[in-house]
């Protein structure tokens, strides 16, 4: 169809968390009751279609993607909310990485996705430094619904009855404390099927005989979540438990499943395995799905988020910033189910929905606040003010972790977890303009031919000594492939607050020495700028061969302007 009219539900549920107008009683089937609001909740939208049927594996091309840029930048819009990406390719053969060029020049702030490849290292994509790159971690709230074994064996014996916490949003449920017979999907599996489709619950995969009435353990990957407790409900089963495997750790994500069905980690997986494989006739339940808000950790990043380091330009950090993008409740479209599987015939308001799309609208509704409050502020200056006042430290007073429970880096999380009130009074800003980018490509060696193509015409890059990529102002701070001999890099930056005194303070990455000169900077006036430089001294190049992690901060007091420092020695 060749209209913006969403038949899908992607682009409803992503332009709705962004700017969505405040709704009373926004839930998926009761769960997660509340008033849903977009970041921008008084903001006018626009929406424009790039991604049709797909034609030889492909729906979203650059041609479709350029045009509604160019619509974008006529209309006069103020943020561009991209929940797509594609393969990193070089600037001049992305698409994205030149309309955003061209929005961000006219002063349109453009916020894109990292991707959905992880946790896999150099999966990011959107790596150019004028796209503001959206990494996805989880929020305080939970939907647990656990899968509880053994009770009676325990109430015999007077102990606590053994239950694994997993997130569902099925509406339909079993009676509780009922017992029903187990069965591992891989044990379950049709003569002609292989046991790998069988274990993955794949469609046409479980043998009736074996299912029917038994609720029914399946792993998870290749096929859809969902469509796994498809296969299990046209086999006869009664209920589904979806284990993580190895790659997705402790990332479980509330699905509106077609069946009473939970999620559960890894790890409880292996026990429920263990006891499924120990046990002659194992029995269990599933509990009904609940909302529980303020849980911990959180946040931490999703395992599929796509990481650094930026395989482009690895002097650049990306992503940015990571913000919600697991179970987001947010509007969805009547012309398609909540499970976008063509088995699923609901039809719903809302639905909770998980990936880099929905964190991405996350930060373009602080993004367009930020415009409103600041309107003077330049695309650069309010996704360093984004930036340099997230938070890398979780609600227990912990580094963010990552799905497997581990400690989670800025090739994750970028700067932090996005904190939009602290964004609005930063303190100093990291600010660029068109030259800034335009001697970026220089520095990258762009012909007149592609420099023309981004320029809109004809650029001089600077002489005999065009600027480094490491000096572009940008609020992460990286330095790769440094020698004995050190390396540097140069930043400035710009006061948007009261006049006063910064001091530095450095968090040294591992195997590096670090300074900052001058490390104190004194602003008499708002928009004054002053430039420092940071040297990298490895002094244990072991430590910091495969990339170490610290942090700049700049502080009057009372404000702290935080840069991640990211450093890898010369091999």
């Amino acid at each position: 169809m060749n209209t913006p009219r969403d038949m899908d539900g992607h682009g409803t549920h992503t332009l709705s968390t962004a700017a969505g107008s405040p709704v009373p009683g926004a839930s998926v089937f009761g769960f997660g009751n509340g008033t849903a609001s977009g970041g921008s909740p008084r903001a006018r939208v626009a929406a424009y279609r790039v991604c049709y049927p797909p034609v030889n594996g492909s729906e979203c091309f650059d041609a479709d993607i350029l045009a509604a840029f160019d619509a974008a930048i006529h209309d006069g819009v103020h943020v561009l909310s991209l929940s797509l990406g594609g393969d990193p390719s070089n600037y001049f053969d992305d698409g994205i990485a030149i309309g955003s060029f061209h929005a961000v020049r006219r002063g349109i702030a453009v916020v894109c996705s990292a991707g959905n490849s992880g946790p896999a290292l150099g999966t990011a994509s959107n790596l150019a430094p004028w796209i503001f790159t959206t990494g996805a971690s989880t929020m305080d709230r939970d939907f647990p619904s656990y899968i509880v074994f053994e009770h009676r064996k325990a109430m015999a014996a007077g102990k606590s009855i053994i239950k694994l916490k997993g997130q569902s949003l099925s509406m339909t449920t079993l009676p509780e404390k009922t017992s029903y017979k187990l069965i591992d999907s891989a044990k379950a599996g049709l003569a002609n099927a292989t046991t790998k489709d069988a274990q993955l619950c794949m469609i046409g995969a479980l043998d009736p005989a074996k299912v029917k009435g038994k609720i029914v353990v399946c792993l998870r990957g290749i096929s859809a979540r969902v469509a796994k407790g498809e296969a299990v409900k046209q086999a006869g089963g009664a209920g589904m438990v979806l284990a993580n495997d190895a790659s997705t750790g402790n990332e479980i994500i509330a699905d509106a499943h077609v069946l009473p069905a939970t999620q559960i980690k890894y790890r409880d997986g292996l026990r429920l395995y263990s006891y499924l494989n120990s046990t002659k006739n194992p029995t269990g339940f599933i509990t009904k799905p609940a909302t529980v808000v303020g849980t911990k950790p959180a946040p931490f990043l999703a395992a599929f988020s796509s990481q650094g380091p930026n395989i482009i330009t690895p002097e650049i950090l990306k992503p940015d910033i990571t913000a919600p993008g697991v179970s987001v409740i947010a509007a969805w479209t009547r012309a398609n189910s909540p499970t976008d599987l063509a088995f699923d015939l609901r039809r719903v308001a809302f639905n909770s929905e998980s990936g880099t799309s929905m964190s991405c609208p996350h930060v373009s509704g602080v993004v367009g606040l930020l415009r409103t409050l600041h309107p003077e502020w330049s695309p650069a200056a309010i996704k360093s003010a984004i930036m340099t006042t997230a938070l890398e430290m979780d609600n227990k007073g912990e580094l963010i972790l990552n799905a497997s429970s581990l400690p989670s880096s800025p090739f994750g999380f970028g700067a932090g977890h996005v904190s939009p009130a602290r964004a609005m009074n930063p303190g100093l800003v990291y600010d660029l303009g068109d030259a800034d980018y335009l001697d970026f490509l220089c520095a990258l060696r762009y012909n007149a031919t592609v420099m023309a193509m981004f320029n809109g015409g004809p650029y001089t890059c600077p002489g005999e000594a065009p600027r480094r990529v490491a000096d572009l102002n940008y609020p992460s701070i990286t330095a790769v492939n440094v020698t004995a001999a050190g390396a540097t890099a140069r930043r400035r930056v710009k006061n948007v607050g009261r006049p006063g005194t910064y001091w530095a303070f450095v968090t040294e990455p591992a195997g590096v020495d670090v300074t900052v000169t001058p490390s104190i900077l004194e602003f008499h006036a708002k928009g004054e700028e002053k430039g420092f430089e940071v040297s990298f001294q490895v002094n244990n190049a072991a430590l910091a061969k495969d990339y170490s992690f610290g942090a700049l901060v700049w502080t009057n007091g009372k404000q702290f302007v935080r840069s991640p420092l990211v450093v890898k020695a010369m091999a």
